[in-house]
């Protein structure tokens, strides 16, 4: 670990605006997923509007979660986010379990996840060799690594600057596609009933992240009033993107083109009049990959940093560096840990498949968790936060069930459609989340 962090009282500081946070939300977001995981959802809808519906719905679950998100950072407003949320609601043996799973399972495996979606898009650009998707993953980990290491205000400037180019070229895209479409052969009647909930999976897949948010909750300006515009407007953007790309895809490949494509931007990139087209389309997926990396290394090291804080055994991570405000320390050894996931599931056959699997179960059960830390508050009567989730309890419940069906789905998907294999990394890592509970009494006896 470095030595030079500062001072272990060191905290940190409200240097990010509204506008600062929903860029961030929507980095966290916008990754690899709306390039790889729209044929997905059209093989398993029956028809067009199914298929808007799926991404539809996708964003009104994940709102509901937001809203639910919003009340919890008005009610504690602290960098930590889901952790300060568990230990609060439901103590800090929960809280730790979290923070352990999160540094080892759920962060720095999307981090590792991430990473080689990068490294197969880079390597069609220039390839390294044998292990080129693993040896961009390691490099591209290292540098976001080092550049949040350095501040948070060159962090944030980064994620602004690569998110718009982001967003520019995937609204480009759509309305190109919307613009060349009305030829592509319509998808055949029936489609795959009985599969829409399948491509929920996908579809909430792809929307995934937009939790990060709350970790940025010590570092907003007014964060008990401005955490709620970041949550809902960031959600409300990705929604609106999202159907305005996959309407794009629509229309130039129809629901029949898209269910064959293995590369859906890149066929209707093909379908464009541009030169360099799937390199082009490349280097987009390339700089999405690296804005939801930085964002996830922004935030993910904030929970370690709160661990650290509260459980003297790991006191080191608790360190807030002033200089650059950043807790240096975490963030030092949530990178290793990428690093070390990401040469391990180098010698998988596909490292972006591995790292997912290892973490969807895991991640879906501390979601709700933190789901249900809000009726415990409801249930204390504590003092009215300055946003309260509307319809309650409706909206709440809405969200817990939801977790509920994605924890059912991930295992009985997984064990079902790709054996064993999956079911090992699977068990893998709720084994590691496990490690987690004698080591909670293992420190607190401490």
């Amino acid at each position: 670990m470095a030595s030079d962090t500062g001072a272990i009282g060191g905290a940190p500081k409200p240097l990010l605006s509204v506008p600062d946070g929903i860029f961030l939300t929507v980095g966290m977001v916008i990754g690899v997923g709306i390039f790889k995981l729209p044929s997905l959802v059209a093989g398993n809808t029956s028809g067009a509007t199914e298929f808007l519906l799926a991404w539809l719905l996708g964003g009104a679950v994940s709102l509901c979660g937001a809203l639910v998100y919003a009340e919890l950072a008005a009610r504690h407003p602290e960098t930590g986010g889901e952790y300060s949320f568990l230990a609060r609601g439901l103590g800090p043996g929960a809280a730790f379990l979290f923070a352990w799973s999160r540094m080892t399972v759920i962060q720095t495996g999307a981090i590792a996840a991430v990473a080689f979606a990068f490294g197969d898009y880079a390597s069609e650009i220039l390839r390294l060799g044998e292990k080129s998707s693993a040896i961009y993953a390691a490099l591209g980990i290292a540098a976001l690594t080092a550049l949040n290491v350095a501040g948070t205000v060159p962090s944030k400037t980064l994620q602004k600057l690569a998110q718009l180019a982001v967003i520019a070229a995937m609204v480009l895209l759509a309305l190109a596609a919307i613009a060349v479409g009305g030829g592509a052969k319509p998808a055949p009647a029936g489609g795959q009933a009985g599969s829409f909930g399948l491509a929920m999976i996908f579809v909430l897949f792809t929307y995934g992240g937009w939790n990060e948010a709350a970790y940025l909750a010590g570092e907003v300006r007014e964060a008990r009033r401005n955490m709620m515009r970041i949550l809902v407007w960031g959600i409300v953007a990705v929604t609106a993107l999202y159907l305005l790309v996959n309407a794009g895809y629509l229309s130039a490949l129809g629901l029949a083109g898209m269910r064959d494509s293995k590369a859906v931007a890149a066929d209707v990139m093909r379908l464009l009049p541009v030169t360099r087209g799937a390199e082009l389309i490349a280097l987009v997926v390339c700089l999405s990959a690296l804005t939801t990396m930085n964002a996830a290394i922004f935030t993910g090291a904030r929970t370690t940093w709160a661990f650290g804080r509260d459980f003297a055994a790991f006191t080191r991570l608790g360190s807030w560096r002033e200089s650059g405000s950043t807790p240096a320390n975490a963030l030092l050894l949530q990178g290793a840990i990428a690093l070390l996931l990401v040469w391990a599931a180098s010698f998988t056959r596909d490292g972006f498949q591995a790292m997912v699997e290892y973490t969807a179960p895991v991640f879906w059960t501390f979601f709700l968790l933190a789901g249900l830390t809000l009726f415990v508050f409801r249930h204390r009567a504590a003092e009215a936060p300055a946003f309260r989730v509307p319809l309650y309890p409706v909206i709440p419940i809405v969200f817990c069930l939801m977790c509920l069906y994605m924890i059912y789905s991930t295992v009985s998907y997984a064990l079902a459609d790709y054996g064993p294999k999956f079911g090992n990394m699977v068990l893998i890592g709720v084994v590691v989340m496990l490690v987690g509970v004698p080591l909670f009494f293992l420190t607190r006896g401490k």
